[in-house]
């Protein structure tokens, strides 16, 4: 046939927020993790994200859907990317790719994608704003 396109192969988007493995404390009856424990790191790598944007506290408002790719087993390194998609006075909307490469070395693969909605608050839990973007290191 012909030769494969190397442009068109998928690559993570955003800043890698997020790399852990897959332990056995993650896995279901049938020895792949669920969903639920790959649904929690993706809103912590959302949070770190928020974090670093807001200079200090966040608190998620919404996780937008879930939809798995494909399954994950034990032992697989997940890597969690972020992008700020929409910033607002006080709150950030977060899309993260979650990528995992498993432990038998095939090629990272894309498991899962979400939107995260994270807002800035003070040290009482009240809403602020989100500081200037001049103001971040980056």
């Amino acid at each position: 046939m012909g030769t494969v396109d190397r442009s068109r192969v998928l690559q993570p988007e955003g800043e890698l927020s997020l790399q852990l493995p897959a332990g056995h404390d993650a896995v279901n009856m049938f020895g792949d993790v669920y969903g639920g424990w790959v649904s929690a790191q993706a809103v912590l790598a959302s949070e770190i994200r928020a974090g670093q944007e807001a200079q200090g506290r966040i608190a998620t408002v919404s996780v937008g859907q879930m939809t798995f790719m494909s399954p994950v087993l034990k032992g697989t390194v997940l890597s969690f990317y972020t992008r700020v998609l929409e910033r607002g006075h006080s709150s950030l909307r977060i899309a993260v790719e979650c990528w995992g490469q498993c432990p038998d070395g095939r090629a990272p693969r894309k498991v899962t994608v979400c939107e995260c909605v994270q807002v800035a608050i003070d040290g009482e839990g009240h809403i602020r704003r989100l500081p200037p973007t001049d103001s971040l290191g980056g």
